[in-house]
């Protein structure tokens, strides 16, 4: 090497070493990305918003494993059905015996945790004469979807006064129509998971004629499922999920407060976007409207809704229990703190 590369090769091994307490730091790698839940606004659902403002509470006091929530709100259980089919979003609040048949047609789907108990009721006009079902044969009742156990809860109403589903006329509609609708008298009667029945109540047009909280009191509609590469892929984060969503089932029904609290977080613009007087109505127009403690997932409660769906066509054969549901995640749980 000649003298003259020496010295070149030496002063650029200067101007580097000098270079370096000025260099730029590496870039800081992204924050993985937030799981978007889907959810229709119904206070079947409730326990979501909860768990999605305590997770980010706790991730803003730096407690507990680093995962975000996105609550993502839908207008029907249509285009939820489709966007969780699809992959849109991995996680989703969805009607138990639509994940059977979903699960039945091939779709990688698991139920790890319920939502709720009761919280349906059928709706009439106040100043209709209808008092029992019989009064009702031949008139349009509006349901979320046949797939909704909404649905079977009405047939089960029915075939207690000896009548049957072709004893009505049944019309599907989103649920945030439905109080308008039996406004208008476009619908005779509607039948849906809270708020739209407190709603069009609370207004002063409608009353219940049925509620499940009297009916059927272990009743399930709304469950949180999951996509199976979900669970392969981030097992820890879905066990966080149950573990916040559990939580809130327990803190939701530990006392009036804590469901004025959830009502406040419910009702904002990135959730349901409601009017809070109409949630806390359902809070407390009884107390056990809807209910939130008692998650349990019973292979004989599932089994049931599934031979209620069986009957109502719109389950076309058995479903394997261990196909749709994963209890490892409830059997798992280790309860969080909710500090809102």
């Amino acid at each position: 090497m000649t003298e003259h590369a020496l010295r070149r090769r030496q002063v650029l091994k200067g101007a580097l070493a000098a270079a370096a307490p000025f260099a730029l730091p590496a870039p800081a790698l992204a924050a993985p990305a937030p799981l978007v839940i889907g959810a229709l606004p119904v206070t079947c659902n409730l326990t979501l918003p909860v768990a999605c403002a305590a997770k980010a509470a706790s991730n803003a006091r730096g407690a507990g494993p680093r995962f975000d929530y996105e609550f993502s709100k839908y207008g029907g259980w249509p285009e939820l059905k489709e966007s969780l089919m699809t992959g849109r979003v991995q996680a989703a609040y969805m009607l138990a015996p639509l994940v059977m048949d979903l699960t039945d047609h091939r779709i990688g789907l698991k139920i790890v945790a319920l939502g709720h108990r009761s919280g349906a009721v059928i709706m009439v006009r106040t100043d209709s004469p209808y008092r029992s079902f019989r009064q009702l044969k031949g008139k349009v009742i509006a349901i979320p979807s046949r797939f909704a156990v909404d649905y079977l809860f009405l047939r089960k109403m029915l075939a207690r006064e000896g009548m049957g589903i072709k004893d009505v006329e049944i019309l599907e509609m989103p649920p945030p129509d439905m109080p308008a609708a039996l406004y208008a008298k476009a619908v005779d009667a509607y039948c849906t998971g809270e708020p739209f029945g407190a709603a069009a109540q609370r207004a002063g047009y409608a009353r219940p004629l049925k509620m499940t909280r009297d009916e059927w009191r272990n009743y399930i509609c709304c469950v949180l499922t999951v996509r199976t590469e979900l669970i392969r892929d981030n097992r820890p984060m879905v066990q966080d999920l149950v573990n916040h969503v559990q939580s809130a089932g327990n803190w939701l029904d530990a006392g009036a407060a804590n469901r004025s609290k959830a009502v406040a977080i419910a009702s904002a613009r990135k959730y349901f976007n409601q009017d809070p007087k109409t949630l806390e109505f359902v809070m407390s127009n009884p107390a056990d409207r809807v209910t939130y403690g008692d998650l349990r997932m019973l292979r004989p409660e599932f089994d049931d809704l599934m031979r209620l769906s069986i009957e109502a066509g719109t389950l076309k054969r058995p479903v394997a229990f261990d196909s749709y549901v994963d209890t490892s995640f409830v059997k798992n749980i280790k309860p969080v703190p909710i500090t809102l």
